[in-house]
């Protein structure tokens, strides 16, 4: 099968999106299928084969990330030597738009993945907020009803993006995690590395430093947990427009000598974070899945989340981790929680490795394989059908 993809993000961007293209493609290429790709373009980006990148400009409120320009000279020769049996696109804006248009030109089925809670971005915009928030709920949904299917990492997001007036078809399939990346994790590397001591306690998040990750509300929980055990650290690992702003919340907290924003990490050394953590923490309310959730999980991690949106399918309440309201004390009492029950963080840990077999990234793969192939079995009934009232 011939896939195409159109995202607006993308490599090296960092973020969810990019990292379930990147999972997808690679299961879906080593399951035998021709994966092209279509992307803004970065500077000092090396050429990729099956990638094709578009202008684009640096965008002035959402620092790192560039907009693609969707127009290009060799497209079309580029497509007439790739063309697609399906088109798969991730944004419902720039590139998510002329993927929808292709898809049309071209007679393929459309398929859009709705990673993102784009009415909760809003603050990005430099004005009329509100306004700007009904306006990006109302394209989503219009987008969403042009797709013949729409998918969403959680169950959760399926019920919400249907409420909103999503009438296409609506199924969830999480980005699922290449479990081999975590067998036999380094553990020591995050303390060798960093400095910090076997008796001290690590609390890890991962993410995108923006406003919309609610880091603060993480730096704050932290700062209550040391008044009570002050062996306790905070690794913050991400980069992104708030990095600065946060760093200095922290110092203002009197935390500066316990968090560490280790900023932008290779992926290996990412894998080594979460491997030397105790407890995973995240107080984003905005996600449709968490991917983050499920790689501290593989990593055999608790987690302590707030209970919003997607994060809410990633987390087995009780089980591997606990979701709480996103009230401080709430935050606060599970974290202790499982930092003065050593027995019960283990437990959890040991159950986090058992749940996450079930978002292995081949079993998800070939689950899309399956709606691709359905929605091909009815485009080509349809084509026979009318066909036949000529």
């Amino acid at each position: 099968m011939r896939i195409g993809i159109f995202t607006d993000s993308y490599k090296p961007y960092i973020g969810g999106v990019v990292r379930s293209i990147e999972i997808f493609t690679e299961e879906l290429r080593n399951l035998g299928h021709k994966v092209t790709i279509y992307a803004p373009n970065y500077p000092g980006v090396d050429k990729e084969k099956d990638v094709f990148r578009f202008p684009a400009i640096p965008t002035p409120t959402y620092k790192g990330f560039y907009l693609a320009i969707p127009f290009a000279t060799g497209l079309e020769h580029f497509l007439e030597q790739n063309l697609p049996d399906v088109i798969h696109v991730h944004s419902p804006f720039m590139l998510g738009r002329l993927g929808a248009r292709v898809a049309k030109k071209l007679g393929v089925p459309l398929v859009f993945t709705f990673h993102t809670l784009y009415d909760q971005y809003t603050h990005y915009v430099p004005f009329a907020r509100e306004l700007s928030k009904g306006i990006t709920r109302k394209m989503c949904v219009d987008f969403c009803n042009r797709c013949d299917l729409v998918i969403t990492p959680t169950e959760n997001i399926s019920n919400h993006i249907r409420n909103m007036g999503v009438k296409s078809n609506v199924k969830w399939l999480p980005t699922g995690i290449q479990l081999d990346e975590f067998a036999g994790v380094d553990r020591a590397w995050l303390r060798q590395t960093y400095g910090l001591g076997d008796d001290e306690i690590i609390l890890l998040s991962v993410g995108r430093t923006g406003k919309e990750k609610n880091i603060p509300f993480l730096l704050d929980c932290f700062a209550e947990v040391r008044k009570r055990y002050p062996n306790t650290k905070l690794v913050l690992v991400g980069e992104g427009p708030e990095l600065e702003n946060l760093k200095k919340y922290a110092r203002n907290l009197g935390l500066t000598n316990h968090v560490i924003f280790t900023g932008k990490l290779t992926r290996d050394d990412l894998i080594k974070a979460y491997g030397g953590a105790d407890l995973f923490i995240f107080g984003s309310m905005t996600e449709t899945q968490g991917i983050v959730i499920a790689e501290a999980k593989a990593a055999g991690l608790p987690v302590v989340a707030v209970n919003a949106y997607g994060v809410a399918n990633m987390v087995v309440d009780g089980e591997d981790g606990f979701l709480v309201s996103p009230e401080l004390h709430s935050f606060v009492d599970k974290m202790i929680l499982l930092i003065e029950d050593i027995a019960l963080r283990k437990r959890m840990s040991e159950r986090a490795l058992i749940n996450v077999q079930q978002l292995s990234s081949r079993k998800c793969a070939e689950k899309l394989i399956t709606y691709y192939e359905c929605l091909l079995s009815d485009s080509n009934s349809v084509k026979v059908q009318v066909k036949a009232q000529k």
